[in-house]
């Protein structure tokens, strides 16, 4: 479904689809159950892409999160607490933000005044 949606013809399909929708509409004169049928169709075409859509950012947000974990299992002086950081309770993930926040402030008293 990912690459079907995310192919430029399926752009161009749901453009055509749309013209072909109001052509009928305006050659019948708009029925009292065109309105019904759009809606549904309509409703129903966006509940699907909203699930494929999520599928889709789940599955790039798994494997960014596996590239990162990787990057830093290879660097011998990186801290291995954030291969896990997000299964880490509130309390720890807000004492490595502080900690962050510590270095960062080191980092930028020794670069000096700009």
């Amino acid at each position: 479904m990912n690459a079907a949606t995310a192919h430029s013809t399926a752009g161009l399909v749901a453009a055509a689809s749309i013209l072909a929708w109001v052509v009928f509409g305006v050659v019948t004169d708009f029925p009292a159950w065109w309105d019904n049928v759009l809606f549904i169709v309509s409703s129903t075409v966006t509940l699907i892409l909203v699930f494929a859509i999520q599928h889709t950012q789940a599955r790039q947000q798994t494997a960014t999160q596996r590239k990162l974990d990787e990057i830093l299992r290879a660097l011998p002086r990186a801290d291995d607490r954030l291969i896990a950081v997000e299964e880490a309770p509130d309390h720890e993930l807000q004492a490595l933000v502080e900690d962050d926040l510590e270095k960062r402030n080191g980092a930028i008293d020794r670069l000096g005044p700009r």
